[in-house]
């Protein structure tokens, strides 16, 4: 099956699909804990001003949720993947998590943890650590009445107010202590999102990883792990090597994943990951070999996913999540290719069209021709 797709040089290139789809493997067993940060499907018809009045389509959204599911892999609700101060606003996340756990609960086995920040919470409100305390407050209370587990999102609105590493203290050292049950904590870069630059109360790395790491061991009983999304494996071993006993390291690197899960022989990284919305299927597969002790079977299904994700996730990284959607709905999980806020123009098509080929490289496209014909459809869009 061939395709013309366009080159960044502006010439035409034939393209032949090579890849098998890969088969994943219901039911398997993993010996890694596995979050896939799900992203949200939108209601291109019911959105009619998608810049600022997000409309999704909420039974697609659900039925998402079931495919990663069935796959095997918890779910990282109402993070930044499903556009969370993109587009998708607090109001809106409430709905997405109360659905989620409801949802969660009439299937065995299934689980999830949602996202708390501080979203809500207007730009020129922040003016103190209290507003910002007070508005996670919000948050955690929602999730946990809701019967949820909570993800402590980094917030915009600290990381303005906060002058150094003890504000950071207090604040995450308020919210553990009222949690009801253990927390994921979310070190987020700020090539995901620039405002959170100097997070922790500083540019320097080392000196956050001892904000972080001293926060950590004050309320190891409250803290089941941290995701950390710097897309940096030697950082993140850093910081995995400090973890005290019982908490555990969530990769959140899309660059590097597959040997930070698999481990150094020392230590390994769970998993909390954007790139498993888009690559469940072969993540499955790969993760059921690591768990047979198959190293060379999961590496050699994980290697072609990562060229993939470095390419969805290049900077600027925070519009990665055009690609996510991009590939659900050329796999058939949604009829459209469009996104709150619009987002789907915020990358070229020269993208999409890498995307398109990396996806078969990796036996990433379940129907090849349903796939093509998509492609098609969004190329014409680009007179091509």
């Amino acid at each position: 099956m061939d395709i013309t797709l366009p080159a960044e040089t502006g010439d035409r290139v034939s393209y032949r699909l090579v890849g098998k789809p890969v088969a994943p493997s219901e039911g398997a067993r993993f010996s890694r804990i596995a979050y896939a940060a799900a992203h949200v499907v939108a209601d291109p018809i019911a959105m009619t001003n998608p810049w600022s009045r997000p409309a999704i389509d909420w039974d697609r959204t659900m039925a998402f949720r079931h495919h990663l599911w069935r796959l095997g892999f918890r779910i990282a609700e109402a993070m930044d993947t499903s556009q969370r101060g993109m587009g998708f606003d607090w109001a809106s996340a409430k709905e997405l998590i109360r659905r989620s756990i409801s949802e969660a609960k009439t299937v065995p086995g299934a689980d999830l943890a949602s996202g708390a920040g501080t979203d809500h919470l207007a730009p020129a409100a922040a003016k103190t650590l209290d507003d910002v305390i007070g508005a996670y407050e919000d948050q955690f209370a929602f999730i946990e009445g809701e019967g949820g587990k909570a993800i402590m999102m980094a917030s915009r609105a600290l990381a303005a107010v906060a002058t150094g590493p003890d504000d950071y203290a207090r604040v995450y050292d308020s919210l553990l202590s009222q949690a009801s049950g253990k927390v994921i904590l979310h070190w987020l870069g700020d090539m995901f999102d620039p405002s959170l630059k100097g997070y922790w109360g500083s540019n320097d790395f080392d000196a956050a990883l001892d904000t972080v790491v001293a926060i950590i061991k004050r309320h190891a009983g409250k803290v089941e792990g941290i995701k950390r999304s710097l897309l940096d494996a030697d950082k993140e071993v850093l910081l995995r090597d400090r973890l005290p006993e019982g908490v555990v390291m969530f990769t959140g690197d899309d660059f590097n994943y597959p040997e930070l899960i698999a481990g150094d022989g020392r230590r390994h990284s769970h998993a909390l990951l954007g790139i498993f919305d888009a690559i469940a299927p072969v993540a499955n597969a790969a993760l059921a070999k690591l768990a047979e002790g198959d190293r060379a079977g999961y590496d050699a299904l994980m290697a072609p996913t990562v060229p993939l994700s470095r390419r969805i996730f290049e900077a600027p990284t925070e519009y990665y999540k055009a690609g996510i959607v991009f590939m659900a709905w050329l796999n058939g999980h949604q009829d459209h290719f469009t996104m709150v806020g619009g987002m789907q123009s915020a990358r070229g098509i020269c993208h999409y069209a890498d995307i398109f080929r990396l996806s078969d490289q990796a036996g990433l496209l379940a129907d090849p021709e349903l796939a093509t014909a998509r492609m098609k459809a969004l190329l014409a869009t680009a007179g091509i």
